[in-house]
């Protein structure tokens, strides 16, 4: 099974756009992929940004493949979350790319 790290805007929107991730993670769960959906992390105990940022790269540099929700340009720590992934090979798409399954990650 393919682990996928699920990237986007969070800070600012309503909800945190928790929504959306949800949204994704059951799409991709579908699809067969371990999905990581940093919408389901708990607060961290220091509740900073750079909390859940700790936590999110611990996720990410666990997976295959990172999945970009819409608008994650926009967004400082997907931007971030996305350049690591680039730089430790991992592969990176659109959500909507990957639609086809677990096949999607390999490159």
């Amino acid at each position: 099974m393919k682990r996928v790290y699920i990237a986007g805007p969070m800070t600012g929107l309503p909800h945190f756009n928790y929504p959306a991730f949800n949204a994704a993670a059951e799409r991709l769960r579908a699809l067969g992929f371990d999905v990581e959906n940093p919408a389901e992390n708990p607060v961290p105990n220091c509740g900073t940004w750079l909390g859940y940022m700790r936590m999110a790269i611990r996720q990410l540099v666990t997976c295959d493949g990172v999945a970009l929700l819409p608008g994650w340009k926009g967004s400082r720590g997907a931007r971030i979350e996305r350049w690591l992934a680039g730089m430790l090979g991992l592969a990176v798409v659109t959500e909507s790319t990957i639609q086809q399954g677990p096949e999607a990650l390999d490159a």
